[in-house]
C-alpha cells in the first residue's frame, strides 16, 4: 500500500478532482484507479471525485501495489538518498536494472523488491548493466509521472585519447540495420546532442564530465566513438577492454525536485575505483 497526503491550498472550495489535478498534478489514470479502488479520502473519509474541498482539508490517496518481481535479500545496493516518495541507488556496474530472462534474480529490481516489499519497481532513469551510478526509483506512480524528463544528470566517462578541453558532439543516432542493440550515427536518425568536459588525463585517457543534451540509447557510447575517442573497455564501439573490463562510464551526479516535498534534492555518486584506477 503506497500513500499520498496533500493539504488543501485554495481561496475558494473546488471539485476534489479538479483540485488534484491542477494542484497536484495527480494524472487521469491514476485518479482513475484510486476512484475504482476505493482509494480517496479527505479529513479521512472515504470522498468522491466530485466532492468539494477547501483550504486546510487533508486529501490522503492510497494505492495497493502488487510487485511481480522476486525479492533476492542477498544482493546489496548502496542507497545515496530516500524519503516516502522516491529512493537513490549507486547501482554498480555488472548488475542490470530490471529483470529479463538472462538475468532474474540479480538486478536492481530483485533488491528493490526485497528491501520494499510490495512495491512496484519504477525506475525514472535507466542504466545499462555495465553502466555504473546513481539511478532514480520512485515509490509510486505519482512521483513516477512527475518525476519522467525531469531529472538532471551529469555523467563521467573515461575515454581512449586526450579530447580537447571542452566541446560538443551534435550527430543524429539511429539503429543497426538488423541489430536490436548496436547504435550508430546516421543521417536519418535521431537528433542526438552531447556536451562534454575534460576534467583529468593520464595514461593516454580522458576523463570527461558529460551533460546529454538528448537521450538517446547509447548516445555517449556512439557519439564519442564517432569522433574518435571511444570510452575504455566499450568493445562494442571499438574501445579496448585491456585496462578495464566494461565501459568506462558512470552516472555521477543527478538533480530534481522532489514530488513530495517541492525540495530540490542534489546527489553524487563516486567514481568507482575500475575508473579511477585509469589515471594512476
Amino acid at each position: 500500500m503506497s500513500e499520498l497526503v496533500f493539504t488543501v491550498d485554495t481561496e475558494n472550495p473546488r471539485q476534489l478532482k479538479n483540485y488534484l489535478r491542477d494542484n497536484c498534478q495527480i494524472s487521469a489514470g491514476l485518479l482513475r484507479r484510486l476512484k475504482n479502488d476505493g482509494g480517496i479520502f479527505v479529513n479521512g473519509n472515504s470522498a468522491r471525485t466530485v466532492d468539494m474541498v477547501q483550504n486546510g482539508d487533508t486529501i490522503t490517496l492510497r494505492q495497493i501495489e502488487n510487485s511481480e518481481i522476486e525479492a533476492n535479500p542477498a544482493l546489496d545496493v548502496p542507497v545515496v538518498f530516500e524519503n516516502d516518495s522516491v529512493v537513490v541507488f549507486d547501482k554498480p556496474a555488472g548488475m542490470p536494472v530490471h529483470p529479463s530472462a538472462r538475468h532474474r534474480t540479480d538486478t536492481l529490481g530483485n533488491f528493490f523488491a526485497a528491501r520494499y516489499g510490495e512495491l512496484v519497481f519504477r525506475p525514472v532513469n535507466r542504466l545499462d548493466k555495465d553502466t555504473s551510478g546513481l539511478c532514480l526509483v520512485a515509490k509510486n506512480s505519482h512521483s513516477a509521472n512527475i518525476l519522467q524528463g525531469c531529472t538532471h544528470k551529469i555523467y563521467y566517462a573515461a575515454v581512449e585519447g586526450i579530447t580537447d578541453k571542452s566541446g560538443t558532439i551534435d550527430a543524429p543516432i539511429a539503429r543497426v540495420a538488423e541489430s536490436i542493440i548496436t547504435r550508430c550515427v546516421r543521417e536519418d536518425g535521431r537528433n542526438a546532442v552531447t556536451h562534454y568536459k575534460k576534467i583529468r588525463e593520464g595514461n593516454g585517457c580522458s576523463l570527461l564530465e558529460i551533460l546529454l543534451e538528448t537521450g538517446r540509447t547509447h548516445q555517449i557510447r556512439v557519439h564519442f566513438s564517432h569522433i574518435g575517442f571511444p570510452l575504455a573497455g566499450d568493445d562494442l564501439y571499438g574501445g579496448s577492454r585491456k585496462k578495464i573490463t566494461r565501459q568506462a562510464l558512470h552516472c555521477g551526479k543527478m538533480c530534481f525536485v522532489c514530488p513530495a516535498t517541492h525540495e530540490k534534492i542534489t546527489v553524487e555518486a563516486p567514481l568507482p575505483q575500475d575508473i579511477s584506477e585509469l589515471f594512476r
